[in-house]
């Protein structure tokens, strides 16, 4: 979500509660586990990244 965030020019934060809103209130429910789960594993983007 961080990606879409800075794709967009919106705050990472709010991507992260709509992507939860959003899924919540759908059939996937199991995503937000998925999602929490990455957010943790994936290292965090370095300036490398962008290369």
């Amino acid at each position: 979500m961080g990606g879409i965030a800075e794709y967009v020019g919106w705050s990472p934060f709010w991507v992260r509660i709509l992507f939860v809103v959003i899924s919540s209130l759908s059939a996937a429910v199991p995503g937000i586990l998925i999602y929490i789960i990455l957010w943790f594993v994936m290292p965090k983007a370095t300036s490398q990244s962008y290369q």
